[in-house]
């Protein structure tokens, strides 16, 4: 693996680790809101066991990727750097975005970006409002941070009740930051949650494109997610009439993290048939 800068607009990096064979077909993964690259950890190990050539990376204010000075994350500004992201391929190349992630890589493919492929991991264009509501409500629960790893593993828990609280909960550390006042704080610019204002103009750049003609798309929904109901389903589907969908009863939100088998199972199985990874 080898961890790579990658320039975008306004003299910024992404961070993005780098993974298989650079001969190979390109699998772009993006990151959901408030996340950091390493909830890809296990599926860019397996994509590049696949075969592919995989670019993991820290969406801008997050992780290890630039802070935006003026505070611009709308998703134009995020579509840009996924531009940005996918031109490091040399050759064809897939999106995979999951929340956030998936939101930027609508609307880079509305805007003109044609990759071989579309992975939507929970998240469609017309999200469910209350379940939009409970994410805001938790990432901007605790704007003083945690006095401890234990602290922000209970609040983690408290969130989402159906994923086990880790006994050692070290693996937080990476999602978050130490403040000069010694207190823990996820690792995004808070600033980057006023977007979702920006998201009425995503469903109008989304449903005036015809990019679903031409783009092979899926999209995994986790059963137990409240994000994406059956009516946003229908919406996509208007859009991408050959679109494919995987169910995943046993996953909530974060399909990833909660079933990584079976998401990389259906994943790489419609990878292989509209991009393998032998150019």
């Amino acid at each position: 693996m080898n961890t790579i800068r990658i320039p975008v607009d306004g003299g910024l990096s992404i961070v993005a680790d780098e993974l298989g064979s650079q001969s190979a077909a390109t699998v772009v993964l993006g990151h959901g809101g408030g996340q950091t690259r390493h909830s890809w950890d296990r599926a860019g190990l397996d994509f590049a066991a696949a075969g592919y050539r995989v670019l993991n990376y820290d969406l801008l204010g997050h992780g290890e990727s630039d802070w935006e000075p003026d505070g611009d994350y709308s998703y134009l500004r995020r579509a840009a750097d996924l531009g940005h992201v996918a031109a490091q391929a040399q050759g064809p190349f897939a999106l995979v975005g999951a929340s956030l992630g998936g939101l930027a890589a609508m609307v880079a493919v509305a805007g003109g970006l044609r990759p071989g492929a579309l992975v939507l991991v929970d998240v469609v264009p017309r999200l469910a409002v209350a379940g939009v509501d409970r994410i805001v409500a938790f990432m901007s629960a605790n704007p003083a941070g945690f006095a401890s790893l234990e602290e922000a593993a209970d609040a983690v828990s408290a969130y989402y009740p159906d994923r086990p609280r880790p006994r050692d909960p070290s693996g937080l550390a990476r999602n978050l930051r130490e403040g000069a006042d010694g207190r823990l704080r996820w690792h995004w610019d808070p600033r980057f949650l006023d977007s979702r204002d920006d998201h009425g103009r995503v469903m109008d750049l989304v449903e005036s494109s015809d990019w679903g003609a031409d783009v092979p798309t899926l999209l995994v929904r986790g059963m137990k997610s409240d994000i994406v109901d059956d009516d946003g389903v229908a919406s996509l589907r208007a859009l991408v009439p050959a679109l494919e969908v995987v169910d995943i009863v046993d996953a909530g939100h974060m399909v990833a993290g909660d079933r990584n088998d079976r998401f990389n199972e259906a994943v790489l199985g419609f990878l292989r048939r509209v991009m393998p990874p032998e150019r």
